[in-house]
């Protein structure tokens, strides 16, 4: 570690000789002044760490010195010395932020090395304390910039914090355009400098963008004379810049003070370039997890083309049974009305065609509501759902197909058996799928049985069929798209009830050893309204 750089002023040669050598002793870099002028004009120049200062001097007294050398050198630790103690000295001493006081005459070395030390100590001790202050809004405005992910919302934020941590009453953003020539304000506040084109010999905001260079203008300095003049017309008597790209995100921060006001030190020109710093990677976090909002709201949408298909690909290995289950009834309605209408029939049989010919009117219009239940989109928000009642209601939906085939339908539902917090239509097409592929595994016949009981917090169906089970090159592929046991299907039944079933917060698996045939099994968690 370096030491430390001390400066000392006093117009007494022989006091500066004895501090140097004292201080030198100790491994301090000293360097001594009898005129405080060339001390002023050192400070300007060189870093110290510490201005060791007799109060009485000719021409500049030690207290102005003290407040040159804290304008150029702020954080720079300062050790009055002095032969004419007082209250009203000390007082002053204090008011000017000074770090000690030492009294000559003063016992030759332990007395000056241990006022320098102290004086460095405290020094530092202050500037943690305040750096630590300066630092925990800074963390605050930070953990606010990453927190907010809505461009719009963001920028508002970021408006916010450049007036109030700058305590100035104007600001602004500027996007570039998408053809890359001009500058337009998105948001603003207070007073805001011209929209204009992006021009290394333009104006502020077009001069910061086309360099890619922040830039701090003060109606009485720092700044080029064509840019004073400008912030000037606008009633502004101070003004900072900075670039914000990153990037697709182009674009320039600004903040203004008024004329009357302050104009902005070097204090806030550093914190003007960590706010803008902080905003470019906070406004680039925004970006991407708008994106990522896109993308997500893309793959549910093609999720919910994919169920929607896989549905209708469901209804469509229905259709025989569809046309079966309404040509029947039809065929019923046909012959009741034509011989009711016959004249020689009585009005007793009469009545009994009609009442036939009603109950086949009201067995369709069951077979056809069933059928519109199943192709309906149904409602995307969780209810509750009775599972008993729902697996019955895909049973009937199927059970003229399984008749025709023989395949034997048996359910062993447990009276523990709760509601479940589901989306009934997405349910639905899970057990239909699932009994439509048990369905296709026993073209001969055989038997289907489905079990439901509470286990723990979740609720375990079992879907098991006497079938020809599933090819043991499949089972660890068998919920992956378009894979599939059979030539004609499409692959995405079980994908697509898998993704359901997951969505739910549950499982689906396939059991192995539980043979003949498959057996699958849903896990679905009892959820609570919220």
């Amino acid at each position: 570690m370096a030491a430390a750089h001390i400066l000392i002023v006093d117009d007494e040669p022989g006091i500066t000789q004895l501090c140097e050598r004292l201080l030198r002793r100790v491994d301090y870099e000293v360097s001594a002044f009898t005129d405080p002028e060339a001390a002023m004009k050192y400070v300007t120049q060189d870093k110290i760490d510490l201005l060791l200062v007799d109060i009485r001097m000719p021409k500049i007294s030690g207290f102005e010195l003290i407040d040159y050398t804290k304008q150029h050198q702020p954080d720079a630790a300062v050790l009055v010395m002095t032969g004419f103690g007082t209250v009203e000295m000390a007082i002053q001493a204090l008011h000017q932020g000074v770090d000690g006081l030492l009294l000559k005459p003063f016992e030759v070395g332990g007395e000056l090395v241990k006022a320098v030390r102290q004086a460095l100590d405290d020094n530092q001790k202050k500037r943690d304390i305040a750096r630590i202050q300066a630092l925990r809004p800074l963390f605050d405005i930070i953990e606010s910039f990453l927190a907010e992910t809505h461009p719009e919302h963001l920028l508002e934020l970021v408006l916010n914090a450049v007036c109030g941590h700058l305590r100035c009453g104007h600001a602004g953003f500027y996007q570039r355009s998408p053809d890359g020539k001009s500058l337009a304000l998105i948001s603003g506040r207070g007073i805001t400098l011209v929209e204009e084109e992006s021009n290394p010999n333009g104006g502020i905001v077009g001069r910061v963008d086309a360099l890619n260079t922040p830039v701090w203008v003060n109606a009485t300095g720092p700044g080029e004379p064509e840019l004073k003049a400008a912030i000037v017309t606008q009633g502004l008597g101070s003004v900072m810049c900075a670039p914000i790209s990153r990037m697709d995100l182009h674009g320039v921060l600004y903040a203004g003070q008024d004329a009357a006001a302050p104009a902005f030190r070097e204090v806030e020109w550093e914190m003007f370039l960590l706010l803008v710093r902080q905003a470019t990677v906070a406004m680039e976090n925004a970006r991407l997890y708008g994106e990522l909002r896109e993308y997500v709201r893309r793959v549910e949408e093609s999720q919910q083309a994919l169920i929607r298909a896989e549905k209708m690909a469901a209804a469509g290995r229905l259709t025989a049974s569809i046309a079966h289950e309404i040509n029947n009834p039809l065929q019923a309605v046909q012959n009741c009305l034509h011989l009711a209408t016959r004249g020689e029939v009585s009005e007793k049989k009469r009545r009994e065609y009609l009442d036939l010919a009603n109950i086949e009117l009201n067995r369709l219009m069951s077979t056809v509501q069933r059928m519109l239940d199943f192709y309906r989109p149904g409602a995307v928000e969780p209810q509750r759902v009775d599972l008993a009642a729902l697996i019955r209601h895909v049973i009937n939906l199927v059970s003229p197909q399984m008749k025709t085939r023989g395949i034997r339908v048996t359910t062993g539902f447990s009276s523990k058996l709760t509601t479940i917090l589901a989306v009934n239509s997405q349910l639905e097409q899970v057990f239909l799928n699932l009994v439509l592929n048990a369905y296709d595994a026993m073209p001969a016949g055989g038997e289907l049985h489905i079990s439901a009981r509470p286990v723990h917090d979740t609720v375990e169906i079992l879907v098991q069929d006497s079938g020809t089970g599933v090819p043991e090159e499949l089972r660890s592929r068998i919920f992956e798209p378009f894979v599939s046991s059979k030539q004609s299907g499409t692959g995405l039944g079980l994908s697509v009830s898998y993704g359901i079933v997951s969505a739910h917060g549950g499982s689906l698996d396939l059991l192995p050893d539980r043979g003949p045939g498959a057996c699958f099994r849903v896990i679905l968690p009892i959820k609570e309204e919220s």
